[in-house]
């Protein structure tokens, strides 16, 4: 993957995907991102990691997107939010994700994943179910997961982080909304953070 000074971008950067950024108030802080981008163009899912599910599946829809390159700052949540463990991040990742996903017509995720991660997502609520895996990538296979987006599932995984209210609200006029995770599960001010999408 190609770096350029702090920024590292690969060819489907260029293909004006979407980016779900996990920020500071001010945003000038990242917490976490992730890239999510329509099965109806060019993906990672079925230019590299074709083999990792069945022959017979077609996964290109206007309705399933791929959600790519998932990841989280674990230093700085340490230093300000130091209540909050790496893995309840990532599972407030995968709710923001959810919650966008469903605001935005979006109905199924797909995503590729070592084995390690499935725990993470099953924690966060979320309903994956794993179509299949393939060794000769690296070290360890590499899982392709469907990941069903309703109100429903979006409402259990609200329910799994402790929320009772939305952390992901469709940005307007470029403002950030001022969505945390509950003072229950961290002890910061809560207008410190929000997650916005940017197109």
């Amino acid at each position: 993957m190609p770096v350029l000074g702090e920024v590292e971008r690969g060819r489907y950067d260029d293909l004006k995907p979407a980016y779900l950024a996990w920020t500071d108030k001010k945003q000038k802080i990242l917490y976490g991102s992730l890239r999510f981008m329509p099965t109806t163009g060019a993906t990672l899912l079925n230019d590299v990691f074709r083999k990792t599910f069945p022959a017979n599946f077609d996964l290109c829809y206007p309705g399933i997107w791929e959600g790519t390159r998932m990841c989280i700052d674990v230093e700085k949540i340490a230093q300000d939010y130091p209540d909050l463990l790496p893995r309840n991040a990532m599972s407030w990742m995968l709710l923001g994700l959810g919650e966008c996903a469903l605001a935005h017509g979006i109905h199924t995720l797909i995503s590729n994943y070592e084995p390690h991660m499935k725990p993470i997502n099953q924690r966060s609520g979320a309903k994956l179910d794993e179509i299949g895996r393939h060794d000769g990538y690296g070290k360890r296979p590499v899982c392709c997961g469907v990941f069903d987006v309703t109100k429903e599932v979006v409402e259990n995984m609200r329910l799994k982080n402790g929320q009772t209210e939305a952390v992901y609200k469709r940005p307007m006029a470029g403002i950030t909304p001022d969505i945390v995770p509950s003072s229950r599960e961290r002890n910061v001010d809560e207008a410190s953070c929000g997650i916005a999408i940017a197109v």
